[in-house]
């Protein structure tokens, strides 16, 4: 079973920090947390960069869909002014770029497959193609996880040797079978919808089990003593604090 960690940063650090940024990236890193988890979907062109939403107005201000825009012109967008004035200028990254500093920190990683509509597939594939790039075979290779079991399916066929993780936000009634078929070592799901009845069940399957977004300590401690392995959080600082 894949050995998770107790805290994990969710989308870098998300409250400290732009989301699914290198400067997110490098936040999450100062606040002692090991791994961080970030999305990727592909640009208008088909370059995998780190963002969530379908749509670039949100973080970016352009009110534009992520699928129909180019790399380049994604690039020139700004990331960061919209959580603080201080990230003003933030690009959003490529998902090359998120490995390298990845790399550079020592950081564990998460990457969940975010794909906009129509795109599971190819939007694993080329998650595939960057991370068999840039990731040195004989380091341990980030987890790869996604809602879009698709997506799962894709990493399996192209590179069983990466880890996969099966996201829901309530826990659906074939998640075992799925789990299995995907060969997947990793569950997660939503905090608020988990119980300790379907944690034990998680566990006892031979799952490494993670739940998202935590941000309250109370509930991430009744979490890991239900036997979750991993907190997802916007605030890895605090968790990192509180569960130390």
């Amino acid at each position: 079973m894949l050995a998770l960690p107790r805290v994990m940063g969710h989308r870098g650090a998300a409250a400290l920090a732009p989301e699914n940024t290198l400067a997110g990236i490098r936040r999450a890193a100062a606040t002692g947390v090991r791994w961080v988890e970030f999305d990727v979907m592909l640009t208008g062109d088909s370059v995998p960069v780190l963002f969530h939403d379908d749509n670039l107005k949100r973080i970016t201000g352009r009110d534009a869909l992520m699928a129909q825009t180019t790399y380049k012109d994604v690039r020139a967008l700004d990331a960061g002014a919209w959580f603080r004035p201080e990230f003003a200028g933030e690009p959003v990254p490529t998902l090359e770029d998120g490995l390298a500093l990845i790399r550079e920190l020592g950081l564990g990683a998460n990457i969940e497959i975010k794909p906009t509509s129509g795109r599971d597939r190819e939007t694993a594939a080329a998650t595939v193609e960057v991370v068999e790039r840039c990731w040195p075979a004989a380091e341990p290779p980030p987890l790869i996880s996604s809602f879009k079991r698709d997506s799962l399916a894709v990493v399996r066929d192209r590179a069983a040797r990466l880890p996969r993780g099966l996201l829901a936000v309530r826990l659906p009634r074939d998640w075992l079978s799925a789990a299995r078929v995907l060969e997947c070592s990793t569950v997660h799901v939503a905090g608020r919808w988990l119980t300790a009845k379907r944690a034990a069940r998680i566990k006892a399957a031979g799952y490494g089990l993670a739940c998202f977004t935590i941000n309250d300590v109370a509930q991430a401690r009744t979490l890991l003593d239900w036997g979750v392995d991993s907190i997802i959080t916007d605030s890895p600082d605090v968790m990192v604090a509180a569960l130390s």
